[in-house]
């Protein structure tokens, strides 16, 4: 069993019990994507955007679930995480301001937008560091049978634009045995169509960022 001073997947999820895989590699991808968006925003040329709306989609998402679905879960199994789960929200909130920063500026065709990148790439990593420091003693606590049912509520709420979207951005880059693991949970047909037309159509959209 990891030490507390283990909850973290800033260095990977390698450290992490394996059924908190998908939760660290979605924080993972969020980090991986604010480090493009800064590395891109200084030559932006528009081509980005449809990538920008799709990150925006998936982020608003999951702390949207995490405040409606998966906080909600936890208080009624945890009773210490009340006050917890109202910092979180505070800072979900400060993330959004960032986020609409970042939409404002390409939408203004990259005005202002190396500035509005780095904020939110900061406010990302704050807050991601202070949630994971937070909710993974917890999501210990319950065990792997608890959380697994709270997490398939979380994934059972996702809109279909982001369901599709989700499985290969989650893998992009990820280790072989976090994907594996991940991987193990998601129904066969579905794990087929991720990895070939849902993979394509990612890939597409990230070409916008990388180029």
């Amino acid at each position: 069993m990891p030490t507390p001073q283990a909850f973290s997947s800033e260095d990977g999820p390698q450290s992490l019990p394996p059924h908190l895989h998908g939760f660290a590699l979605m924080h993972i991808a969020m980090r991986r994507d604010a480090a493009r968006l800064r590395a891109a925003a200084p030559a932006w040329n528009g081509a980005g955007a449809e990538w920008w709306q799709r990150l925006h989609e998936v982020i608003t998402w999951h702390h949207t679930s995490e405040d409606d679905v998966l906080w909600p879960g936890l208080r009624r199994r945890d009773a210490d995480f009340d006050a917890q789960a109202r910092e979180l929200h505070e800072d979900h909130e400060e993330l959004d301001a960032a986020m609409a920063a970042v939409s404002t500026a390409i939408a203004r065709r990259g005005e202002d937008l190396v500035r509005a990148a780095q904020t939110f790439e900061g406010v990302l990593r704050d807050h991601l560091r202070d949630e994971e420091r937070i909710v993974f003693p917890v999501f210990e606590r319950l065990g792997e049978r608890a959380y697994l049912a709270e997490e398939r509520k979380v994934v059972s709420s996702a809109p279909a634009r982001v369901m599709t979207y989700l499985q290969p951005w989650m893998f992009d880059g990820a280790p072989r045995q976090a994907v594996a693991h991940v991987s193990a949970t998601i129904p066969p047909p579905v794990r087929l169509i991720g990895a070939t037309l849902l993979r394509r159509r990612y890939e597409r959209t990230l070409k916008g960022i990388l180029t």
